[in-house]
C-alpha cells in the first residue's frame, strides 16, 4: 500500500523503532547538519526535529539506511525492485509466437498503464494552505556547512516540461535562498532541466518552474533517478509505489504537480534574465562546489499541506544519505543498463567512497578479446555514466562489495602496461581535479582474465617489496607510508608527501624505485601530507576526487627488466604554484568548532541516546583554512 503523505511514512519509520523525535529547539543554520553527520556515519535512525524555530518540522536522515531505503519502497530487499522490472519486462518483450502468448502480456500491459500518472480536476492535499505572501524565509530550510554561501533547500523535486514536446522532466538540484522569493536553479549543464531552460531561451520565452517537497518517499527517489530523456519520472514513482501519481494542476503556472506533497513553490525562471552568483556549497564529493554563475527561479505561489513537513538532506563526506540512495539505483538500474548498453553485464556497484561518479566496479561474462574494453567505452558512453571517472571491470565470480577481494583481483590479473585504458570526455561539473571545467580524464582497468590475443606479460611475479623505513629517512617529505596491504595481497603502497617543488611527485616515484627502496609494486599511491594513509578509506576518497587520471597517473618501467611496470598515482592537492593549475582548487567539507562544541554540551538535551562524536573532528586537518577555497 503506497504511502498517502511523508507523515505517513514517517509513523511507519517511528513504529520500527527507525525515527527519534527531537523536541529541544535546534537551529537549521549548521546545529542540524552536525547531528544529521554524526548520526548518518554512525548508523543512526532518521531524525524529526520539532522546534526549528519556524511552524515547520524538519526531517532528515530518512533514507540513510538500507533497512530505511528498502521501507522507503516497501520492499523487505532492494533487489525485489529489480527482479520485479525484470519480471515485468521480459513478459512484454519476450518473443510472442501465437495468439494465446500475445493474450498472455495483457495484465502485464494493463498493470504498467496502471502506473502511469493522471491529472484529478481538484485542489490537492498540497494546496490546503495558500500563503498570502509566498515566503521561503517561513520554511526551515538549512544552511548546511560553515562556508556555505547561504541557506539551501536540498531535496527539491523540481517540476519543468519541453516548450516543444511538453514532455515533463523531473530533477533535483539544489537551491539557494536569496530572498523570500527568490533561489538560484542550479541545474548542471547535462541534465534535462537545463535542455529545457536551453529551449525556452531560444524561444524567448518565460520558463514555468514548480518545485515540491515532501510527500511519497518515491517521489523523492524518482527525482533523483538516472532515467533516459523522455522517460517520465513519475512512472518510475508509480512502479516503485505500485500506484499511480495522482496530480493537480499548479495555481499560477501551467504545470502539474502530485496532489499529496507537503510543499510546492511555484515560479518561473526568465532565460534572457541575468544569472545569480550562487554558492559554494558543502556538496556530495566532500569538497565545497566553488560558486558559479545560474539562473534565478522567481517564486510566485507557496502552498502546503495542513501539518506539512519539511525533508531536507545534508551532503558531505562520505558516508551520506546520498549514498544509500545510490544503493537503490545500482539495483533499479542494473536491468536497463544491460538491456540497453551492455548485455554482459552481471553486476555493477558504485563505492560511497567515489561519491556516485568517481568510482565505478563493474563484472561481466566474458567471451572474447577486449571485451572489457568494450564495456568501458560503452558504459562511458551511456547517459549519466559519462561522468564516471575510474571504471573497473572483472568478473562474476568476483564480489564488488569486497574490497579486498576487488583490490586482490585487479593485484592478480592488471599489468599497468596493457590493461589501463585511458578516456577523455566530459566529467561532472563538480569535478574540482580536470583542468577543465567539465571536461576532463577517466581510466579504466581491465581486471579480467586475459584470453588468447589479449597481452598480459604477468609471469613469474617477484614479491613485492617497500623499505619505508629508509624512504622516510632518507626523505623527510615522505611523511607516513602504508606498505600494510603488500602482505594482504594487494599491490598498493600509499605514501604520504610535503610536496615543496614542480613535479615532486614524479621524480621521487622514479627516484624510489631507481634506488631499490621500492620493487614490484604494482601501484603507488601519493597524497598529502595530512592524509591518514591507514585510513584506505580516506585515501580512497581524495584519491579519487583529486586525479584527473591522464595528467595524474603515470607509468614507471621497472629499472631491474621486469615484465610490468607501475603506475603511480598522484592524488595530492593541485596548485598553480607547484603544477601549473589554473582553477580554484576547494576546501575539504568539515564543521566549526563552535558548533561541534555546542552540540556536545546539549547532546543529553536533544534525547539522542548514547553520545556521539563528531566527524569532522577527524577531518579537521585536512582542511587547509575557514573558507570554501584553499587559497
Amino acid at each position: 500500500m503506497p504511502y498517502k503523505s511523508l507523515s505517513h511514512f514517517i509513523n511507519t519509520l517511528e513504529s520500527a523503532g527507525e525515527l527519534i523525535r527531537i523536541r529541544k529547539h535546534v537551529s537549521p543554520r549548521l546545529e542540524i547538519t552536525e547531528i544529521a553527520d554524526r548520526m548518518v556515519k554512525h548508523g543512526g535512525p532518521a531524525l524529526l526535529f520539532e522546534n526549528t524555530g519556524t511552524e515547520f518540522p524538519l526531517l532528515i536522515n530518512t533514507f540513510a539506511s538500507y533497512k530505511r531505503i528498502c521501507m522507503a519502497f516497501e520492499v523487505d530487499s532492494l533487489e525485489e525492485i529489480g527482479d520485479n522490472l525484470t519480471r515485468i519486462t521480459k513478459e512484454i518483450l519476450s518473443p510472442k509466437d501465437h495468439f494465446l502468448d500475445k493474450i498472455k502480456i495483457l495484465p502485464a500491459l494493463q498493470k504498467l498503464s496502471s502506473w502511469m500518472p493522471t491529472i484529478i480536476h481538484k485542489k490537492g492535499a498540497c494546496q490546503e494552505v495558500i500563503m498570502n505572501t509566498p515566503d521561503l524565509t517561513k520554511l526551515p530550510v538549512l544552511t548546511c556547512w560553515p562556508a556555505d554561501g547561504g541557506p539551501f533547500i536540498t531535496l527539491p523535486a523540481v517540476h519543468t516540461k519541453d516548450p516543444l514536446s511538453g514532455i515533463r522532466n523531473l530533477g533535483m538540484y539544489r537551491m539557494q535562498v536569496f530572498s523570500p522569493d527568490l533561489t538560484g536553479m542550479h541545474w548542471h549543464l547535462h541534465k534535462g532541466s537545463a535542455n529545457h531552460f536551453n529551449k525556452y531561451r531560444e524561444l524567448k520565452k518565460r520558463m514555468p518552474v514548480t518545485v515540491t517537497l515532501g510527500g511519497d518517499p518515491a517521489y523523492t527517489y524518482a527525482a533523483t533517478a538516472p532515467l533516459p530523456e523522455n522517460i517520465d519520472e513519475y512512472l518510475l514513482a508509480g512502479f516503485l509505489r505500485k500506484k499511480k501519481v495522482e496530480f493537480v494542476k499548479c495555481l499560477t503556472n501551467e504545470l502539474e504537480i502530485p496532489s499529496d506533497v507537503d510543499f510546492v513553490i511555484e515560479g518561473y525562471v526568465d532565460p534572457l534574465e541575468e544569472f545569480i552568483f550562487e554558492g559554494p556549497f558543502g556538496d556530495h564529493t566532500g569538497f565545497y562546489s566553488l560558486a558559479d554563475y545560474f539562473p534565478r527561479f522567481h517564486v510566485t505561489c507557496i502552498t502546503h499541506r495542513k501539518n506539512a513537513i519539511y525533508p531536507a538532506t545534508i551532503v558531505g563526506i562520505p558516508p551520506m544519505e546520498d549514498g544509500w540512495i545510490g544503493k537503490a539505483t545500482e539495483k533499479i538500474f542494473l536491468l536497463p543498463i544491460k538491456m540497453t548498453v551492455a548485455q554482459e553485464l552481471e553486476n555493477i556497484h558504485m563505492p560511497m567512497e567515489g561519491v556516485f561518479h568517481n568510482i565505478v566496479l563493474t563484472s561481466i561474462r566474458k567471451q572474447y578479446p577486449g571485451q572489457a574494453l568494450k564495456v568501458m567505452n560503452s558504459l562511458w558512453g551511456a547517459g549519466q555514466m559519462m561522468f564516471n571517472k575510474i571504471l573497473a571491470v572483472m568478473e562474476p565470480n568476483i564480489e564488488l562489495t569486497d574490497y579486498k577481494m576487488v583490490a586482490r583481483q585487479i593485484s592478480e590479473s592488471v599489468n599497468p602496461s596493457t590493461d589501463i585504458h585511458f578516456m577523455r570526455g566530459p566529467v561532472d561539473i563538480l569535478d574540482h581535479s580536470s583542468n577543465q571545467y567539465a571536461f576532463g580524464s577517466k581510466i579504466g582497468i581491465d581486471a579480467t582474465s586475459k584470453l588468447p590475443g589479449e597481452k598480459t606479460g604477468l609471469k613469474n611475479i617477484p614479491e613485492p617489496f617497500c623499505n619505508g623505513e629508509e624512504i622516510q629517512t632518507e626523505y623527510p617529505e615522505i611523511k607516513n607510508i602504508n606498505s600494510a596491504l603488500l602482505t594482504e595481497g594487494i599491490s598498493v603502497v600509499i605514501l604520504s608527501i610535503l610536496k615543496s617543488r614542480r613535479h615532486h611527485v614524479q621524480d621521487l616515484a622514479i627516484t624510489l624505485f631507481q634506488n631499490g627502496w621500492i620493487k614490484n609494486v604494482k601501484f603507488i599511491v601519493f597524497v598529502d601530507s595530512l592524509v591518514d594513509v591507514t585510513r584506505v578509506d580516506d585515501v580512497v576518497w581524495i584519491t579519487a576526487n583529486n586525479i584527473d587520471p591522464v595528467r595524474d597517473c603515470n607509468l614507471i618501467n621497472q629499472e631491474n627488466g621486469e615484465c610490468y611496470s607501475s603506475l603511480i598515482i598522484d592524488g595530492t592537492r593541485k596548485t598553480k604554484k607547484l603544477d601549473d593549475f589554473e582553477r580554484d582548487w576547494p576546501n575539504v567539507i568539515v564543521m566549526d568548532e563552535e558548533i561541534i562544541t555546542r552540540i556536545d554540551q546539549n547532546w543529553s538535551a536533544y534525547e539522542l541516546g548514547s553520545f556521539l562524536p563528531s566527524p569532522s573532528r577527524r577531518f579537521k586537518s585536512l582542511k587547509i583554512n575557514d573558507g570554501a577555497l584553499t587559497s
